[in-house]
């Protein structure tokens, strides 16, 4: 097996340090990036970093690079890192924490991958990114305004990167209902500030979420199958076909 090198944020939980766990026990490099690193952190590698200070990615970016040899053949952009907040209808939320959702959902991956792209130009490695999204980039979701529109710009923007990027292939793609932190905030929410919070109670109930370990080893599998550069731009981990029967 080939070793790849991966930079992930939102490290410290959920999908992103399920993933990581996954690919550090299958013999990768991984990168960590949140704010704090977790206990639990089961590799070599971690950078602590909030990705609200926006005019610092781009030298955050090369301390990860520094840490990746040069006889790696394939590099990973991972962008996982988000946030929920603000729950409400969109004439309530508050102006920060909406700045703040944009900033965390759209702002930062973009940056990120840009730095990501510039600072590769010349690297003979394979390059991949791939952007975390949502159903709810794709779909309205009352009470989840600035939610919705930072994964739908995540999603037209990583359409904009793959056709500018010959060189580095682009996915965005939503992983489904998981049972993280994420959830958990959800679930804590009012029928006011979210109409659909009794769907999500019953998908918790119902053992309708899917697990981090699990999504983790689908994410895994996408990003490793051999026809990956076909894949088309905008995905949902729950469709995809079967490698080498077609996209």
């Amino acid at each position: 097996m080939e070793k790849e090198a991966y930079i992930i944020t939102g490290a410290s939980k959920g999908i992103g340090l399920e993933w990581s766990r996954q690919l550090i026990d299958a013999g990768h490099i991984v990168i960590g990036i949140a704010r704090t690193q977790p206990e639990n952190w089961p590799g070599e590698h971690f950078l602590p970093f909030d990705l609200t200070r926006l005019e610092e990615i781009e030298d955050m970016i090369a301390q990860a690079l520094e840490l990746i040899t040069k006889k790696i053949k394939t590099i990973v952009l991972v962008n996982n890192a988000g946030t929920i907040e603000p729950i409400g209808p969109a004439h309530a939320n508050n102006a920060a924490q909406v700045s703040q959702s944009i900033v965390l959902n759209l702002t930062a991956p973009m940056l990120l991958c840009g730095a990501f792209i510039s600072q590769l130009e010349n690297s003979p490695a394979d390059k991949k990114i791939v952007n975390i999204s949502s159903g709810a980039g794709r779909k309205v979701y009352e009470g989840w305004s600035a939610y919705c529109a930072g994964k739908a710009g995540l999603d037209h923007y990583s359409s904009c990167l793959d056709a500018e990027n010959k060189s580095v292939k682009v996915v965005s793609v939503a992983p489904g209902i998981i049972d993280t932190g994420m959830q958990e905030k959800i679930r804590k929410s009012e029928a006011a500030d979210f109409p659909l919070i009794e769907k999500f109670l019953d998908y918790k109930k119902s053992g309708l979420l899917s697990s981090p370990e699990e999504t983790a080893r689908l994410l895994m599998e996408m990003t490793q199958r051999p026809d990956f550069e076909s894949l088309p731009t905008i995905l949902d981990i729950r469709n995809l076909p079967q490698a080498g029967k077609g996209v």
